[in-house]
């Protein structure tokens, strides 16, 4: 082991998180190891919003769609639609774009190796040694081992690297996440491919909602649930039929675990940071998880330059801090929605109501195309409280 190969980081995951932290650091100077398993592309709808192509600096050429509007479908089939004003939210295939930024860290310096990530283990000296599985020509697997300075966890909800270190990973909740990618109606005059649809119905999901997002020449039609014995695959039949797509090519299926709630704590106080979906952080109700994990990977990565400079470990804590400073109110506002408004069909009703009013529409928009919450409108914020003390104490129709 002593003569293994040295890192100063070595990244688990490949996906957004991963990457993202990957290319930071190594255009820091520092040297970093992206290890990531092979064939893997999480069930996602793929949207973006302009402030990760801006933040991020991410190119015209990786989205497949610019969506001006959403449609929300309640329960009983009504239909509102949600214009954006002057702006757009792109899509990605999550195979092309996450792979393109796996190639950007490697462009900045980072080692990229396809393997599977076991355990680590601490030698006498404190250097952490990082044990990974190889798959070699001969299709055998081949025991690895590196040693770094410090590790970032981004392999996902279910992260082998939490479990080993993080008190309480084993039990992050989550929605079991699936979706097929179909191929696009060429000649309907019903789908439109600058249109999200979205399905609030308990037969969609019981405690989620269902999707159809446009990626141009494909269409992502999928659902998720915590609720065990739920049938996802026969949930998103139903919703390709209900969308016109039952007819469709499917391309491919895919399935994976999504977080409910960031966890509690991302380090393991020594040498350990997690990030992305593997620290928890997909916002609630939306389920939305690109942005959040490549600015949790940009502050993992920032955290762990700071505690590769003083050897401090306290300093990767500073990446949850300022994760939850930044975004902690939107992820405890988006959980008291989900927990409200999905719990049934009555109040599924009642909140795509909601989206009908032209206050809640603007200040959506604007809070998720810049990914803060909007005070400019103080008035608007009152009206849209009101109202929604209106309808969750049954005073107002739906």
């Amino acid at each position: 082991m002593a003569n293994a190969e040295l890192f100063d980081v070595v990244v688990v995951g490949g996906g957004p998180a991963g990457a993202t932290a990957a290319h930071d650091l190594a255009s820091l100077g520092r040297s970093v190891l992206l290890l990531d398993r092979a064939g893997r592309v999480k069930p996602c709808g793929g949207a973006i919003p302009p402030r990760l192509i801006r933040d991020f600096d991410i190119p015209d050429h990786l989205l497949v769609a610019r969506v001006n509007s959403a449609r929300m479908v309640s329960p009983s089939d009504r239909q509102v639609d949600m214009p954006i004003d002057g702006g757009f939210v792109g899509m990605v295939d999550r195979d092309v774009f996450d792979e393109w930024l796996r190639q950007r860290a490697a462009r900045a310096g980072a080692v990229r190796r396809i393997g599977l990530f076991r355990r680590f283990e601490r030698d006498v000296t404190g250097v952490t040694v990082v044990h990974y599985e190889k798959r070699t020509a001969e299709g055998r697997m081949s025991q690895k081992v590196v040693r770094c300075r410090a590790v970032i966890g981004a392999d996902g909800a279910l992260s082998a690297v939490a479990r080993q270190c993080i008190p309480g990973a084993d039990r992050l909740a989550y929605v079991f996440a699936y979706h097929e990618i179909v191929r696009s109606p060429r000649h309907d005059s019903d789908f439109d491919g600058s249109r999200c649809d979205v399905y609030y119905r308990g037969t969609v999901s019981p405690d989620f909602y269902g999707w159809v997002f446009p990626h141009g020449e494909t269409v992502s039609v999928g659902t998720g649930s915590a609720c065990k014995g739920f049938s996802l695959r026969n949930s998103v039949g139903g919703l390709r039929d209900a969308a016109g797509l039952g007819a469709m090519e499917t391309v491919r299926r895919e399935g994976a675990p999504i977080p409910l709630r960031p966890l509690p704590r991302w380090d393991d106080g020594h040498s350990v940071l997690l990030a992305g979906d593997a620290a928890g952080v997909v916002a609630p109700a939306s389920g939305e998880g690109i942005y959040y994990a490549m600015t949790g990977g940009r502050l993992s990565a920032e955290a762990v330059d700071e505690f590769l400079e003083t050897g401090d470990a306290m300093a990767l804590r500073l990446a949850r801090k300022r994760f939850m400073r930044m975004h902690g109110m939107v992820f405890r506002i988006l959980g008291i929605m989900q927990w409200y408004w999905y719990s049934n069909d009555r109040r599924r009703e009642r909140f795509v109501s909601i989206c009908r009013d032209r206050d809640v529409q603007k200040l959506t928009w604007d809070a998720y195309m810049n990914k803060q919450l909007v005070r400019a409108r103080p008035i608007a914020h009152v009206r849209i409280f009101l109202k929604n003390l209106a309808y969750m104490a049954g005073l107002a129709s739906a």
